[in-house]
């Protein structure tokens, strides 16, 4: 873990190893001969998705875990940013594929009738995926127009501040999973279980971070941006319609863990067509993944469908 040894004098930010000045407000941060030593990390990088992967050379990873593409070993110079901690898997390989036979099940009538007895899993991989995990007190300036007294015209002019806490916020860093594939997933993950080793089994593949720490931090800080608006918008602005809203924040104490989280990728196969499906390593209600649907049941729907609109049309003619 990256040792937090004192706070910025004007909002409270810890100052991490190699800090220059506070993240937050700017303030200079005392200087510390080590935070001079630079930090060379071994990634590889897979040459399609872009995907970066820890490199141990007593296991060699000659392909990409997301895509199959060739992968690549690259040094990087830069102080990059490093997993603090590591979510356990609750869930073994065997409950994931259990889970995605439940899923298959539950997809409803327009899916094919053999589904779930004609796939089969191609590939199972235990997935580290990598993400900050902030929190903050945060003083929230707005403004905005909303339909709330506006009397003769549509829209009136309204303004307010607000203090808020943001706890356990989570931005994703992952390059392997896509967004919407993150918020799955992280839905009911415990974030008061990290470890700080990473567990010892060679078959879960374990995602980097691939960011420097000015580039993390403004990724967390736009996020933060975004969290201050949805909650001005769901909470402080009045009215049932609003427009131009405007937001501006004053940060205190921002703290930032980077941890690495369990999932499953799963590859299944239906009638030699390979569907992808993410898992949560923690709790199997939390998936997101594709599936086929059946060509006959759409058109038969269809057809009935236009059956009884011809029926309608008929009934109404003849009256």
């Amino acid at each position: 873990m990256i040792p937090v040894e004192v706070l910025c004098s004007r909002c409270e930010t810890p100052l991490e190893q190699g800090d220059l000045r506070c993240s937050i407000c700017g303030q200079s941060a005392p200087d510390r001969p080590n935070d001079r030593q630079s930090t060379v990390a071994k990634i590889l990088r897979c040459q399609g998705c872009g995907a970066a992967v820890a490199f141990d050379p007593e296991h060699q990873a000659p392909c990409c875990s997301f895509c199959e593409g060739v992968v690549q070993l690259e040094t990087i110079v830069d102080p990059m940013e490093q997993t603090e901690g590591y979510l356990p898997f609750l869930l073994t390989p065997d409950d994931a594929q259990r889970v995605l036979r439940h899923w298959l099940g539950s997809l409803g009538w327009f899916r094919p009738s053999d589904l779930i007895t004609a796939s089969h899993v191609d590939d199972l991989h235990p997935l580290y995926w990598v993400a900050w995990v902030f929190d903050t007190e945060c003083k929230i300036s707005w403004t905005a127009d909303s339909n709330a007294n506006s009397r003769r015209s549509s829209w009136a002019p309204h303004s307010g501040q607000t203090d808020v806490t943001f706890q356990n916020i989570l931005v994703s860093a992952s390059r392997g999973l896509s967004h919407a594939e993150t918020i799955a997933v992280s839905r009911r993950l415990d974030l008061r279980t990290v470890h700080s080793t990473p567990p010892d089994d060679a078959d879960i593949t374990r995602e980097q971070f691939d960011v420097q720490r000015s580039q993390a931090r403004r990724q967390v800080r736009d996020a933060l941006r975004e969290m201050a608006k949805k909650h001005v918008q769901d909470t402080q602005i009045p009215g049932s319609r609003f427009r131009n809203v405007k937001v501006e924040s004053v940060v205190k104490g921002l703290t930032t863990r980077r941890l690495s989280l369990p999932a499953y990728v799963m590859a299944y196969r239906y009638h030699n067509e390979l569907y992808r499906v993410v898992i949560s390593g923690q709790n199997g209600q939390d998936l997101i993944g594709s599936a086929p649907y059946s060509t006959a049941k759409i058109v038969l729907a269809v057809g009935c469908a236009i059956a009884v609109a011809m029926l309608l049309m008929a009934i109404l003619a003849a009256a």
